[in-house]
């Protein structure tokens, strides 16, 4: 394998190169976090653990030249962990506004909607619609429901997640558009989209870190 010819497959590989050493990072410092909550952390490293697994397959699908039959089989884990991905984020909004019961409960569905999800793309040949649409319901929701927590003060950080998924949901908006730059190099709407989302990610790092932090509740 060498690596491809065509300029924006090479931007969007090496963002998705990027975006994986991101997530690697960000699941560190959330791991590295104080705080009693290991359960929490957990779930979210496993979102970013799944991120950066996503993005080392994109990276080698499109800044790679390979067959046809090898491509199909590496998207197969890729659109799987995306679906698992969605899930499990919803997993976590749901976690800090109902607690964690709620969550655990919720474990079984989310993973069994991400397999769902997968099959789905077995079965219809434009995966990718399916993922915009499936992706824009979960990030609606999770949107909604750190807008609440941030309106009603009753998680750190709120405010910064739920700007972190207006920035996914953004992105997701240019990655099903045909919008493109060149700065330096060509970006297409896949590179747009990965450069968006670098954003979006350390800002929900941030995030997820200040929530694992106790509500300080002020006294007169």
């Amino acid at each position: 394998m060498t690596l491809t010819s065509s300029p924006t497959e090479l931007t969007t590989g090496a963002s998705d190169a990027i975006l994986a050493i991101e997530c690697v990072f960000i699941l560190i410092y959330l791991w590295r976090t104080t705080t009693s909550d290991r359960w929490k952390v957990g779930l979210w490293c496993w979102v970013f653990g799944l991120l950066a697994f996503v993005s080392v397959l994109g990276a080698l699908t499109h800044g790679l030249t390979m067959s046809e039959s090898l491509r199909v089989m590496l998207w197969r884990p890729l659109y799987l962990s995306l679906g698992l991905i969605v899930g499990l984020f919803l997993v976590g909004a749901v976690y800090d506004w109902r607690g964690r019961a709620a969550a655990r409960r919720l474990v079984p569905w989310s993973i069994g909607l991400g397999i769902i999800f997968f099959l789905v793309t077995e079965i219809f040949s434009d995966a990718f619609i399916i993922f915009v649409f499936y992706e824009a319901v979960a990030m609606t929701v999770s949107l909604m429901i750190y807008s609440f927590l941030a309106a009603t003060n009753r998680l750190n950080g709120a405010i910064i997640v739920a700007t972190a998924v207006f920035l996914n949901l953004a992105a997701a908006g240019v990655q099903a558009s045909s919008f493109s730059f060149t700065l330096l190099v060509p970006f297409d709407h896949n590179g747009v989209f990965h450069l968006v989302q670098m954003v979006g990610l350390a800002i929900l790092g941030i995030g997820l870190h200040l929530g694992l932090k106790p509500v300080e509740i002020k006294t007169d």
